[in-house]
């Protein structure tokens, strides 16, 4: 059985209401999944973990979060190398440059990404909510 920690940083609910709908889909497939928010989650939850799930949305120029998210990150760094990583979240704009661009950085850091990173436009509504689902299931 795998521990999963899913962290995630929502200002609106659409990246919050991803992050259940994961946790959900995971825990009904035997894992054991723990969800945190950001401001609660710490470096020891990365090391504790077999799979580490991100949540963010895109913010300002197709950036993660930056006041809460982007520090974390850069705080767990070293412990992320080696560890089986996928991201998601939600964006109003853009192209998707935001996620690429964090696959990127967690790649460089040693993460071994499960999926390409999930993005929603808006609330996940319907179908949306089905792609948040199906990426759970494509991470077990």
């Amino acid at each position: 059985m795998s521990k999963v920690t899913i962290i995630y940083y929502s200002g609106t609910g659409n990246t919050e209401k991803m992050a259940e709908l994961i946790s959900s889909a995971l825990s009904e497939h035997n894992s054991v999944v723990s969800l945190l928010q950001v401001s609660s989650a710490s470096k020891s939850d990365i090391e504790d973990s077999d799979v580490i799930i991100f949540g963010s949305p895109s913010m300002g120029n197709e950036v993660i979060e930056e006041t809460e998210m982007e520090p974390f990150i850069e705080s767990i760094k070293e412990a992320i190398s080696g560890k089986k990583v996928a991201l998601f979240g939600s964006y109003g704009w853009g192209d998707g440059e935001w996620m690429r661009n964090w696959q990127d950085r967690m790649s460089d850091y040693g993460a071994i990404l499960l999926a390409d990173g999930l993005i929603v436009n808006g609330y996940p509504e319907g179908n949306e909510e089905d792609r948040c689902i199906e990426f759970a299931k494509s991470l077990i």
